[in-house]
């Protein structure tokens, strides 16, 4: 199965809106529920990632009997030092986005807790893509 969502950057109305709805239709096919947690966990951190840091991106996931993986690709900035991103608590969000209470610096590291491969590559002043595989089966 095959699902596509696009995210607008800036539009923090809708982040969150791709996650929850994928989070219905793992519910919808029985999947275990820790395992949806992690996965909505994980796409939610990545979702609100772009809403916050980039112009626009894509949401695209993959589910079958072994895994779901999830693409996000965005057009942004990029991220200068991918290591550094990685830290608790490291954050470029700018101060509004702050103040909307995201931006605290946990989300990569978030999205790595909760998923069983994860993969980012970026380019300055180009974007990210992140790739994330949640495996279905111990």
């Amino acid at each position: 199965m095959h699902f596509e969502y696009i995210i607008d950057g800036g539009n923090f109305a809708k982040a969150g809106t791709a996650s929850s709805l994928f989070k219905k239709v793992l519910k919808q096919l029985n999947v275990d529920p820790k395992l949806i947690k992690r996965t909505v966990v994980a796409l939610y951190e990545a979702e609100v990632n772009i809403v916050a840091h980039a112009y626009n991106g894509v949401i695209r996931i993959d589910i079958d009997t072994e895994r779901i993986y999830i693409n996000l690709t965005d057009k942004g900035p990029g991220i200068p030092d991918i290591e550094l991103a990685m830290q608790k608590g490291y954050s470029t969000a700018t101060p509004e986005v702050r103040e909307m209470g995201f931006g605290a610096g946990m989300g990569l590291s978030n999205i790595k807790a909760n998923a069983d491969k994860l993969k980012i590559q970026s380019e300055v002043g180009k974007g990210t893509t992140v790739e994330i595989e949640i495996l279905l089966k111990g």
